[in-house]
């Protein structure tokens, strides 16, 4: 029987496979447009569980331990939380067409304990969408703390240490965070709009062109890959679909296939990355043990501040982390298909290439 969640392969070209039909020449708006100093000081994007839903989730996590299944083969079913369900509706709905994230708040993880709230992040993951694998490992929920790895290995992926990560976007619809531990000092979540992103590039007289076709992006051995071609940004009926890895887009060029960005480009990503960057345009939150922080990868770039840990290993920064598909509407799938078909196509060709079994030529 196959697994019914999604392989990094799979969950990627899922959230790849974006349609297309014109470049915005104007200013975008609606709820995803948003910039950070206006949300700062407003509490609606915060939701914070009460008793009663507190309670709820308790008994749930109980109902899946009695079941006595491993973590991994326990699904929405196993998780009852019929008083919570049109609430977490409501988070879907705020991640798909809404401003793109939401911060949760009230979970007494200390209370719980690590295995508990590992199950209980897994079977949210099933009440929202499809957890997929975050790495060519098939690690389904992921744990973000240093590993104490070498940072300046170009294999190495920045979460796993205490290095600040640039804004970027995950291959997945949604990527949430669950923080049990905090840093002794630092380690801020950052989060921007890229729709306000976009605008900002406009007013700038940006080339943002450039951004709808493919940059190639270091795949650093996910998917069978050294590179993979990706177009940043995605238009179609009036909604704009981004995603964005500067550090990704720029460490490509360390393979000898990949020809240099040109001096445009790398304008272009300075640019893109000075104004995330930019304190008025993106979000600062400090996650607190109990905080679950969900973003939208496709109209969300998110970052983290470098961190010093605690000396003892008991208490270092520890955050558990899902990537999720997100169910779509039967319109957007069916306009889905000829570009799946097309990345497809793209995926088996770069793996060819970069094998030597084709010529190495995009």
């Amino acid at each position: 029987m196959s697994s019914p969640y999604k392989s990094i392969t799979t969950q990627s070209l899922h959230y790849y496979a974006r349609p297309h039909d014109s470049v915005p020449r104007s200013a975008l708006s609606g709820a995803a447009a948003w910039r950070g100093c206006e949300l700062r000081d407003r509490d609606d994007w915060r939701y914070c569980l009460n008793s009663a839903e507190v309670a709820e989730i308790r008994r749930a996590i109980d109902c899946a331990k009695a079941s006595g299944k491993a973590r991994e083969q326990l699904s929405a079913r196993d998780f009852p939380l019929p008083g919570l369900a049109p609430v977490i509706a409501t988070w879907r709905e705020e991640l798909q067409q809404g401003r793109g994230f939401v911060l949760i708040r009230g979970l007494p993880v200390d209370e719980w304990g690590e295995q508990d709230c590992e199950l209980f992040f897994w079977c949210l993951g099933w009440h929202l969408g499809v957890p997929g694998a975050q790495n060519r490992f098939g690690e389904l929920l992921g744990h973000v703390r240093d590993t104490g790895v070498d940072p300046s290995d170009p294999t190495v992926r920045e979460y796993r240490t205490r290095l600040p990560i640039s804004f970027h976007c995950d291959a997945a619809d949604v990527v949430g965070l669950l923080c049990l531990k905090t840093a002794a000092e630092g380690g801020a979540s950052r989060i921007a709009s890229s729709v306000s992103l976009f605008n900002a590039l406009l007013a700038q007289d940006a080339e943002v062109e450039r951004l709808f076709r493919p940059f190639l992006l270091d795949a650093r051995a996910e998917a069978g890959l050294q590179t993979f071609p990706i177009e940043p940004c995605r238009y179609h009926r009036g909604t704009l679909r981004t995603f964005y890895h500067s550090g990704y887009f720029r460490s490509a060029g360390r393979y000898t296939h990949a020809p240099s960005l040109t001096a445009d480009e790398v304008a272009l990503l300075d640019a893109y990355d000075a104004l995330a960057d930019d304190p008025n345009m993106h979000l600062s939150m400090e996650l607190k043990p109990g905080d679950i922080q969900l973003c939208s990868n496709h109209t969300i770039v998110h970052s983290r501040a470098g961190y010093t840990d605690h000396d003892d290993p008991a208490k270092r920064r520890h955050l558990l982390r899902l990537w999720l598909s997100l169910p779509e509407s039967t319109a957007y799938r069916l306009a889905k298909l000829p570009v799946s078909a097309a990345l497809a196509g793209r995926l088996l060709r770069c793996r060819w290439q970069q094998r030597g079994l084709i010529s190495n030529t995009l």
